[in-house]
């Protein structure tokens, strides 16, 4: 079950303009509890004027091999206009400051295992897939990747000196190709957004496409669905493919229309670390809402639909989901819902967010 701790910020590295690295100094007694698998994020709590806010950032650090769990964390922070926390983290948080975090959690992982990978990441997308990279890369001496990532402009660019490193330290197994849309390169693809045509051209040149084990999208919304098209056009199984949305447009996809109307009255019975309960749901919130009224120890961070961390098993009854960027379709044809976009369609519905 996550759960929060207060954890001392050990260094705050400049990115570039507009983002930073928070580095989290994680004591001996909580060690296991954050023991995480590349590509998972963490979730920051802040309580400020009396709200609170929360925000799900990745781990960009190796993943610990056996052993006792992390040392320290780090997660890549940019700048999102208007964003609270990200806000806060570049212009207020210093080295000795406390935050309150979530334990890892997240299902865009790669365990390292012999194999071709590849990844294709817009912007701050590198974060979870840098975790992944050098984790593998360190762990199995079988693996290669392939990373493809797109940014604006050199200077916009996260990780870079962390990205180089790796390409020094693994010439032969890292194949590194940097596209930069704003900003022509002096040597290497010339300037230019990644979409779905581009894409086709280009991952056929770099490697051999229908032998990747596995494909890692993750950035933009757009950029991750111009990457799965291209792939997908390209023969790619689904199952192969792993994305992460970072970025969507407050309008986003539209939820497919209702089956049935709402009830007038439903109840929302869950079950969580354990323990069940039984409550009503007000007209217009979701089944988190309604969770979250009665038990403020409910898992959830971003409440936009892309996080997934209040993923929860549907037991019974039906839902609707307004928007989903974060589970597979395999989870939710086993009956995973995310109960921040879920509203009952039925009078009772039983969720099990343990399972």
């Amino acid at each position: 079950m996550a759960r929060f701790h207060r954890l001392k910020v050990t260094a705050v590295d400049r990115l570039t303009d507009d983002s930073v690295a928070l580095t989290l100094a994680v004591p001996p007694a909580l060690r296991e509890e954050y023991r995480h698998t590349p590509g998972q994020h963490l979730a920051l709590r802040r309580t400020a004027d009396g709200r609170e806010t929360r925000r799900t950032y990745s781990i960009c650090s190796p993943a610990p091999g056996d052993g006792e769990g992390p040392h320290e964390l780090r997660v890549g922070v940019r700048l999102v206009e208007g964003g609270a926390f990200s806000t806060y983290a570049l212009k207020e948080i210093v080295a000795g400051d406390e935050l309150e975090v979530m334990t890892p959690a997240g299902r865009f992982t790669l365990e390292p295992a012999p194999g071709l990978y590849a990844a294709v990441v817009g912007g701050s997308g590198i974060t979870p897939v840098l975790s992944i990279v050098s984790t593998l890369l360190a762990r199995e001496p079988r693996a290669r990747f392939c990373l493809v990532r797109s940014d604006r402009t050199a200077a916009s660019t996260m990780f870079l000196e962390e990205v180089a490193d790796l390409k020094d330290r693994y010439p032969d197994r890292l194949h590194l190709v940097t596209v930069l849309s704003r900003e022509e390169q002096q040597a290497g693809l010339p300037s230019g957004r990644l979409d779905r045509e581009r894409l086709t051209g280009l991952l056929p040149a770099l490697l051999p496409v229908e032998r990747v084990d596995g494909w890692f999208l993750c950035g933009p919304f757009g950029l991750v669905r111009e990457a799965e098209r291209a792939l997908r056009g390209l023969g790619v199984p689904r199952p192969r493919i792993h994305q992460e949305i970072f970025h969507v447009d407050a309008g986003g996809t539209a939820a497919a229309a209702p089956a049935r109307p709402a009830p007038a009255h439903s109840t929302v019975t869950a079950r969580l670390d354990g323990r069940g309960g039984t409550w009503p749901v007000r007209e217009g919130e979701s089944l988190l809402e309604a969770v979250v009224r009665n038990r403020p120890d409910a898992p959830y961070a971003c409440k936009g639909g892309v996080c997934g961390t209040c993923r929860a098993h549907l037991v019974s009854g039906e839902v609707r989901m307004d928007r989903n960027f974060a589970l597979e379709p395999e989870e939710t044809e086993a009956g995973y819902v995310l109960a921040c976009q879920s509203h009952p369609l039925t009078e009772r519905v039983e969720l099990d967010f343990d399972r």
